[in-house]
Parts: structure tokens; sequence; C-alpha cells
């Protein structure tokens, strides 16, 4: 009896720690919210201030649409910058004890427009979604981003 409740043990505190302790470091494949193909690999690091930041790392090429190779239209500090290679999504910190990702912004490099930003993790760590915003989280669009590594 004293085995059974060890092992229960053990293994409550193995999943339960593990569900938490994932990071989201790595590289995502970001799904368009409009069409469902893929749009960008993205690569996200942890920075030494723990918070997370995520670079274009590739742009998935799509039948009929033609890359845009600069920002368009936005603001410092990334106007004109390359697309390719921009870090989009920056000061995303992860929230203790869950596996909710908050307080980041992210930019639309082809609207020129800067989102709040907030990512949760699914259980088995190989889906985020995204929600973006302005304000209030209800009034943004969600978007999924498949984990590749």
């Amino acid at each position: 009896m004293n085995k059974n409740i060890m092992l229960a043990t053990f293994i409550s505190v193995f999943f339960s720690g593990n569900v938490f302790a994932q990071d989201i470091s790595g590289t995502w494949q970001q799904i368009d919210d409009k069409t469902g193909s893929p749009k960008a690999i993205i690569e996200i690091r942890k920075e030494a201030n723990n918070t997370y930041t995520g670079k274009i790392a590739k742009i998935t090429p799509r039948p009929g649409y033609t890359p845009r190779e600069k920002c368009n239209n936005c603001p410092a500090p990334y106007t004109n910058q390359a697309i390719l290679g921009m870090d989009i999504l920056k000061g995303l910190k992860h929230v203790p004890d869950s596996t909710n990702y908050e307080k980041g912004r992210i930019i639309d490099p082809l609207a020129g427009k800067i989102y709040d930003a907030k990512m949760r993790l699914s259980s088995n760590g190989k889906r985020l979604t995204l929600r973006a915003y302005m304000g209030i989280s209800a009034l943004g669009r969600s978007q999924t981003w498949l984990r590749l590594d």
C-alpha cells in the first residue's frame, strides 16, 4: 500500500509539473487564421530577462502570393525593416503555474499595426494559440502556431 501511495504521488508531481514546465522556445509554423494555410516559420527564443521573442525565420510560399520584402507602413523601429529576420513578437511572459503567456506585443508587418499579445500552449506542447488584440482581448483575433521541432 505504501508503494502505491508513493507511485501515485510521483505520477501526480511528474505530470502536473510537466505541463507547466513546457517552454515555448523553438520553431513554430504560423497558420493564417483567414485561409488556414501555413504563413511563416517563427523562431521563438527566451531572453535573459525571462521574456520571449519571436522572429520570422522563413516566409512559407503559397500559390498566388508574392511576399513583401519590407515592413508595410510600420512605425519605428520597424520602418522599412526587412520582414525576413524581423522580431515580430516581444516581451511575452510566462504566467506561473499555467500554460499561459501574456503581456507581449506583436506586429503585423503586412498592415504595420502593433497589437497586445498573449498565448496558450496546448497540454502536449505542440500547439500555441496566439491572441492578438488592441485594448480588450475579446476584440482580437486568434491564430494557431504548430511546433516544428
